[in-house]
């Protein structure tokens, strides 16, 4: 069933032009999951969301789960119900599911690279152990070059949700949330192959522009990181610990490599903070002409 509906100007990089990418307005249309329709989209989002550690991960089972919470959770389509999801969000409770392979690789997997900060990794070691908490895993992720503005309706969305599972003694009353995400980085020579990239039009691949985008929301990184997300940057205001970490089937780099250097984020979020998280994104990635 559809949720609601948004309207947005979306890019058309395929488009012949040289001069002026084309704009065209593209409905976004917002529901629930549907294991019948969704499972493959699901799995090849959360797949591009743990990137070369995905394989390790049981992606699989963590999908189905996913698609067992059809009232918990969006998925973003253009094509009506029938149509694969370009996106979705979702969240599930660590605890109430750590027998489930996908769990219990994940909860290993978090705990392995948040030893990359010892504050970090000891928040996360005692909450995970403390059944007074309850941790949420959020899961978010969609195609290259979908607009930003439609992320902040799920959020809401989700917000409601929770409120209502939470009034019906469902397990969503959440301590804790976690948010994996992903960054990719660039040297000063590939900062600079961007930009030049950036000042001719249609020159650009959709995942160039959808990377320069992410640099023109977020300034130039002094580090030389870059959200593939650029709401994490809101995200991480919130949060109380924040971690890039590398991936761990990552193939070493030299001047030769092809591709992206691309790395994990890991984001340990207060729930109290979660309402005013969705309101901030809101405010922060309003649609064109609504700011």
């Amino acid at each position: 069933m559809s949720k609601r509906k948004n309207q947005a100007d979306h890019e058309d990089s395929d488009s012949d032009s040289e001069d002026t990418p084309t704009l065209i307005d593209v409905d976004f249309d917002f529901f629930g999951f549907d294991a019948t329709i969704d499972y493959h989209a699901i799995k090849r989002l959360l797949d591009q969301l743990f990137g070369v550690d995905a394989e390790g991960l049981s992606t699989h089972a963590l999908a189905d789960l996913v698609l067992s919470q059809p009232d918990i959770g969006t998925t973003i389509k253009t094509d009506g119900e029938e149509s694969s999801p370009y996106a979705f969000l979702s969240v599930l409770n660590i605890g109430v599911h750590n027998d489930n392979v996908s769990i219990k690789l994940l909860v290993e997997y978090i705990l392995a690279k948040s030893k990359g900060d010892d504050a970090f990794h000891e928040s996360l070691s005692t909450i995970l152990r403390d059944p007074q908490c309850q941790v949420g895993l959020i899961l978010c992720e969609r195609l290259i070059n979908m607009p930003v503005p439609v992320i902040p309706p799920m959020y809401r969305m989700l917000v409601d949700e929770l409120k209502d599972a939470v009034e019906e003694n469902e397990p969503f009353n959440f301590t804790h949330l976690i948010f994996i995400s992903r960054v990719y980085k660039l040297t000063p020579e590939e900062e600079e192959a961007m930009t030049i990239a950036q000042q001719q039009p249609g020159k650009a691949s959709k995942r160039q522009k959808s990377q320069n985008s992410n640099r023109e929301t977020n300034d130039r990184s002094p580090d030389g990181v870059y959200p593939f997300h650029p709401e994490d940057e809101e995200i991480r205001k919130f949060a109380s610990h924040h971690l890039i970490f590398p991936y761990s089937n990552a193939q070493p780099r030299n001047a030769e490599s092809f591709g992206l250097d691309t790395a994990g984020r890991l984001m340990l979020v207060p729930a109290a903070q979660f309402t005013e998280l969705a309101r901030v994104l809101g405010d922060v990635f309003q649609p064109p002409g609504n700011v």
